[in-house]
Parts: C-alpha cells; structure tokens; sequence
C-alpha cells in the first residue's frame, strides 16, 4: 500500500517527529532530534538520536525510525519528517541520507524547526548519484 502525502498526513510526520524528541537521549549534544518516517504500509515510525559516550557510536533520529520500521517488517521508506532543535530547518546528515537512500531513493524529507520554517525536497536532491542497491547489482555477461 502506497499512501498518498497529502499535507495533513505532512503535518502527522512532523508532530510524531517532534514528539519523538521529547525521548532523545542527548546527554553530550543537548541537542534532542527526533524523526518520523512513513513506511509503504502507510503506517508511520518514529526515532530519536541516541548518543554514546564513545561518540562513533552515536545513532541518528532518521536512522533509529528507519531502523525501527525495518525491524517491524517494512522495506520501503515514502517519506521522512525530521526535527531539530534550530531556528532553521535542518537536512539529514550524509550518514542518514545513504540509509534513506537504501529504503526510498525518491523519498520526501522534510525538515522542521523551532521557527515556522520548514523545508520539503526529496532525498534524491539531497543525494544525487547515489550508491545503492541498484550499484551492487553484476553486470549481465556478454
């Protein structure tokens, strides 16, 4: 099932994203996102950032929502909300963007703030050329 983006589904993913916030556990940061992803269900996950005290092992909100609807069964991302704590709209970190890649190479991401801006692209314009899984695939023999 494919749902379609209308904007109060929009509206949706960035409360579950904001909401999702409120749960980061950020105690080096103090920086508290959160994130929400629609999967191809049509059912919405949500994810905050995790930090570690060994910094490496720190886990971005987009990617604990992504991961969490993987674990639930999904394969396929239609859009991601994400929210952080700025006063302006902040994009998906390079990281990020190659796992929302992996999962909805055409996703919509949408970022929003503490101020009313608010931005809405798709990741394929946040990640031109992207590797995935296509790239891994052998070429027929001739």
């Amino acid at each position: 099932m494919t749902a379609k983006i209308t904007a109060p589904l929009c509206r949706k993913l960035e409360k579950a994203a904001r909401t999702a916030a409120q749960s980061s556990y950020s105690p080096y940061s103090k920086f508290r996102v959160g994130a929400a992803v629609l999967a191809g269900s049509g059912k919405i996950y949500s994810g905050t950032n995790v930090e570690n005290a060994s910094y490496g092992l720190c886990n971005c909100a987009e990617r604990t929502a992504i991961f969490t609807a993987v674990a639930a069964g999904e394969r396929t991302i239609q859009a991601v909300a994400v929210y952080t704590p700025t006063k302006m709209a902040t994009a998906p970190c390079g990281a990020c963007r190659q796992v929302i890649n992996e999962f909805g190479p055409s996703a919509l991401v949408i970022s929003v703030c503490n101020s009313a801006e608010r931005t809405a692209t798709t990741l394929d314009r946040l990640l031109p050329a992207a590797f995935g899984p296509k790239d891994l695939r052998s070429p027929k023999k001739r």
